[in-house]
């Protein structure tokens, strides 16, 4: 018998596990099975709220048809043109940013990680602020955004030594990239007129505003995309909470586990980027509250889907209809809700004795 039958036999336990083939198993626990229908209902809410609040919102009854493709007139265009694809990209962003922050969190066993942490997000704002300010007219901010993450998540590869194989080296490699990335942003800013530097504002604090299906399109290819090799290596995540000694011993190749989930939590944050600027918070907050919700271990991908997706339309919810602030960027809002969240998550270890 070699070392991985042991691992094989266990994933293919019928009891509290999905199993689809030889290598994937679904975890089905009640708890989570539970709060992903709440989850679910929550998003849904949030969604028909996002299309049907507000001056321009869709009538409740007008919704079905603008679904299948049947509104006409202003509910063809409010639907095809400002609320439809903001939604989508708002949910795939979310979605993106939150299975990413597990990926990332379960691999550096530390619950305040996320990809924020190894410079991505500075990376990315650095990529637009040089192209908003200096080449204008030739390559897109989106593009530049993607092209400055690329560059930081290559630094931070060859400044570890190990590439990503290492999560103590990868978060302080992380931590001096991001401040060069900031660097980068703030001198481009002050270097160049002010008034050009306008552009950026929405965009380096994350903005859904005038998405479009193509950007819709992208979020979501690369979720489809990204899928079906995260959900082939949950269950060595799940495994390799238990220490990489134990999950070695039953075959789960921690190593090579751990370096294919920072490549899939990077490629998901990239993604996301190009399309909506780096959104605050969500990575970070998602899986903390998905795991609470389950009281349970595990990364819990797929809850931390859904929770990333439930809070980025609740904060896009607000950006488009609380009148105080008007035209106020959705990762404002995003940044209020995590320093919210670990604002709670202090008092309640502060009550604990714990700090």
């Amino acid at each position: 018998m070699t070392v991985t039958e042991p691992l094989r036999e266990s994933v293919k336990a019928p009891r509290g596990y999905l199993v689809v083939g030889r290598a994937v198993a679904i975890p089905m626990r009640r708890a989570s099975v539970l709060a992903g229908a709440g989850l679910l209902v929550l998003l849904l809410a949030a969604a028909v709220a996002t299309l049907t609040w507000g001056r321009l919102g869709l009538d409740l009854a007008d919704l079905p048809a603008a679904l299948v493709g049947d509104a006409e007139g202003k509910d063809r265009f409010v639907f095809n043109r400002l609320r439809g694809p903001r939604l989508t990209v708002a949910i795939g962003v979310g979605a993106a940013l939150g299975l990413s922050g597990a990926l990332f969190q379960s691999v550096t066993r530390n619950p305040l990680g996320s990809p924020d942490v190894i410079g991505l997000s500075a990376g990315a704002g650095a990529g637009a602020a040089i192209c908003a300010l200096m080449f204008p007219d030739t390559v897109p901010v989106a593009v530049g955004a993607l092209i400055g993450a690329v560059v930081a998540m290559a630094l931070v590869y060859v400044s570890t030594g190990t590439g990503f194989r290492n999560p103590a080296r990868l978060v302080i490699a992380g931590i001096g990239v991001a401040a060069m990335g900031a660097a980068v942003t703030q001198y481009v800013v002050y270097a160049l007129e002010r008034d050009k530097a306008s552009v950026l504002t929405a965009y380096v604090n994350g903005s859904l505003t005038a998405r479009s299906w193509t950007d819709a399109t992208t979020i979501w290819l690369v979720l489809l995309a990204t899928a079906p090799l995260t959900a082939l290596i949950s269950r060595r995540l799940d495994i390799g909470e238990m220490g990489d000694d134990i999950a070695e011993g039953l075959g789960s190749e921690p190593r090579k586990a751990k370096t294919l989930a920072v490549v899939l939590a990077i490629a998901l944050s990239a993604a996301a980027v190009s399309v909506s600027g780096p959104i605050a918070f969500i990575a970070l907050t998602a899986p903390q509250i998905a795991r609470r919700l389950t009281r349970g271990s595990g990364p819990h991908l797929l809850l931390s889907a859904l929770t990333g997706g439930l809070l980025l339309v609740a904060a896009d919810l607000c950006a488009q209809q609380l009148p105080l602030f008007e035209d106020l960027p959705v990762g404002i809002y995003t940044m209020a809700i995590g320093g919210a969240y670990l604002g709670h998550l202090l008092v309640r270890e502060w009550r604990r004795g714990v700090l």
